[in-house]
């Protein structure tokens, strides 16, 4: 079948949810006439408009735009395309008391011609291109998704405008399954199920981006991180534990408050050089080198692996904030070799491997996707160090390694760190929103910048190259990537509570806390629920909790010395000593299953 005039065809695709957007900005504009445009591309999940409204936008106004859009549908309104000069433009949209398409039209060229589609009594600025007749959307397959606050341009600085995100489809059956697995998602969103099995919580008086780990969550953090860091260990690396802030001197040095000053949280007057100005460290790289840097390296000292459980501050938009994805301070397992040029390819490939191994144990991996983050050649000296030489050699190095590692990889231009060259581990969350969640990163400016020397087997001084890295990557977006992967229900070996007795009477109850000590001595993570509930209930209380193994104990249980396991998706396992059933746990907790 072609599929020209199909989804599978991605242009066709962009280029139907464009028109749908023209027909909500048109719809807008005959409900709300006093409504300022913005601008409403196509995006991969939908498409959105921004817009620049008085009164906020409630759901019963989506309502009645979605109605409107269906009328403009089946009105079959013919789209055509017609250009102005750039001045003629401009009166245009000034005309059309449209400022928002004044500016964009300001920032073309004076020789531009500028090009426009109308659909009825609706003209909107647009390069283009769209179906030609607003009868080719069904109007019973769109969705006004919701609503939210965008800053015009993405400037923090700029209004804030309200921006409508929607979705559209050829059927309305590819709507109707689309929304039931939005719903699905929403079953998983680690944003409502972890405030509701109480892993976090956030408070506006202490602010975005900064939330609370309550004892559930700050539990699985700590398995986590305990875990990465004896793993590190067993692969060589040297534990360091640096401070949270430093002089601007430091970020001078290694250019971070050149390139990444907006993106720091900053203690003093930055511009005032007459006094001490401190900064919360958005990243661990410059105080590490500061071990490298404690005394004179050989050859002989190199790789030299350094890892830390570090704590960093980033100063994300307001607008950029998600839950645990999304944070201002956060927590990564951040790492950083120092290695000579020849130890790269064999350093390389033991970060890779040893993300892989961390991903996969958790299980995340399956899941994940590669990106090959390069610079931007077209605009150097606005974000990179470095010479185009020196990054043209750092990225056709990088890319020999990924070929001969047989890695599969996307890549994206201007995704760099300002340093160099980086491989991206991808994660989506369960509505489709990608993000970073392990960085593999190649440096050959820094060391320079730094002085970090080493003396070579023929008494040379030789700089070093430095890989960035991070095995499992920051904790708080893993956590909500497990709660979702997992629905709540994390594998034994990482659940905050991993055994709780359930005693059908009170009369079982010291017996459970016997038993439950004996567990808790061998380090399980060990709670008896002792309230005058129904064993029923007790029992679809931990259920609901995602508790992993659920003991039961009645009479019979005290009498035969025994208990009896249940698993939250196995059911019932039957009576059996404590014993049997410790060796059950330590199966599942020591080889790390996803159970």
């Amino acid at each position: 079948m072609d599929d020209q005039y199909t989804f599978e065809n991605k242009t066709y695709k962009d280029t139907y949810r464009h028109t749908t957007s023209h027909i909500l900005a048109q719809a807008m504009k005959r409900l709300y006439p006093e409504v300022k445009l913005a601008i409403g591309p196509a995006i991969e999940d939908g498409f959105y408009y921004d817009f620049d409204s008085p009164e906020p936008f409630t759901p019963e106004v989506l309502e009645k735009l979605e109605a409107e859009m269906r009328k403009i549908c089946k009105e079959k309104l013919k789209l055509e395309r017609f250009e102005l000069p750039r001045e003629e433009a401009i009166k245009y949209m000034q005309e059309k008391d449209e400022p928002y398409k004044v500016e964009l039209i300001n920032d073309l060229p004076e020789d531009a011609h500028i090009s426009f589609y109308t659909q009825g009594e609706f003209t909107d600025l647009c390069a283009g291109p769209h179906l030609d007749s607003t009868g080719r959307i069904k109007g019973n397959a769109i969705k006004l998704t919701q609503c939210c606050g965008a800053y015009w341009r993405g400037d923090s600085k700029r209004k804030m405008l309200q921006r409508i995100y929607a979705v559209a489809f050829p059927k309305k059956e590819e709507l109707d399954q689309y929304l039931a697995e939005q719903a699905e998602a929403l079953k998983r969103d680690h944003n409502k199920l972890g405030r509701e099995l109480e892993y976090f919580t956030t408070v506006d008086c202490i602010g975005q981006g900064l939330p609370i780990l309550l004892p559930k969550g700050a539990r699985v953090i700590q398995v986590l991180q305990r875990w990465v860091e004896d793993v590190e260990q067993a692969h060589g690396y040297l534990l360091t534990k640096t401070p949270l802030m430093a002089k601007r001197e430091l970020y001078k040095i290694s250019g971070h408050w050149d390139h990444y000053l907006d993106g720091m949280f900053v203690l003093g007057d930055p511009q005032d050089e007459t006094k001490e100005c401190f900064a919360l460290r958005p990243m661990t790289c410059p105080f590490q080198y500061q071990v490298y840097l404690n005394r004179g390296r050989s050859y002989r000292d190199l790789p030299m692996r350094l890892g830390e459980t570090s704590t960093l501050f980033r100063n994300e938009d307001s607008g950029e904030m998600h839950g645990l994805i999304r944070v201002r301070q956060f927590t990564i397992s951040e790492g950083h070799l120092v290695l000579r040029p020849d130890q790269l390819e064999d350093e390389f490939r033991d970060c890779l491997d040893l993300a892989k191994y961390c991903l996969g144990t958790v299980g995340l991996l399956d899941k994940c996707t590669f990106r090959f983050s390069q610079w931007d050649p077209a605009n150097p000296k606005n974000k990179y160090e470095g010479t185009k030489e020196q990054w043209d050699h750092a990225q056709s190095v990088m890319a020999k390694i990924l070929d001969d590692l047989d890695v599969k990889y996307d890549i994206g231009i201007d995704e760099a760190a300002f340093y160099g060259p980086k491989l991206d581990i991808q994660y989506k969350n369960v509505y489709g929103k990608e993000d970073t969640l392990v960085t593999i990163q190649i440096d050959m400016l820094l060391a320079e910048r730094f002085g970090m020397y080493y003396t070579d087997e023929n008494g040379e001084k030789k700089l070093p190259y430095i890989i960035h890295r991070t095995s499992l990557g920051c904790y708080e977006r893993t956590l909500a990537y497990l709660i979702e992967t997992y629905a709540g229900a994390l594998p034994t070996w990482m659940a905050p509570e991993q055994v709780r007795f359930l005693p059908v009477t009170d009369r079982a109850v010291d017996y459970c806390k016997d038993q439950a000590a004996k567990l808790t001595a061998q380090g399980y993570r060990v709670t008896v629920d002792t309230r005058s509930e129904k064993i029923g209930k007790k029992i679809r209380d931990a259920q609901m909790e995602k508790i992993p193994y659920m003991l039961v104990v009645g009479d019979r249980d005290i009498e035969a010395g025994t208990v009896s396991p249940r698993h939250r998706a196995d059911g019932d396992l039957g009576a059996m000593t404590l014993d049997a059933f410790t060796a059950v746990l330590k199966d599942v907790v020591d080889n790390k299953l996803k159970k």
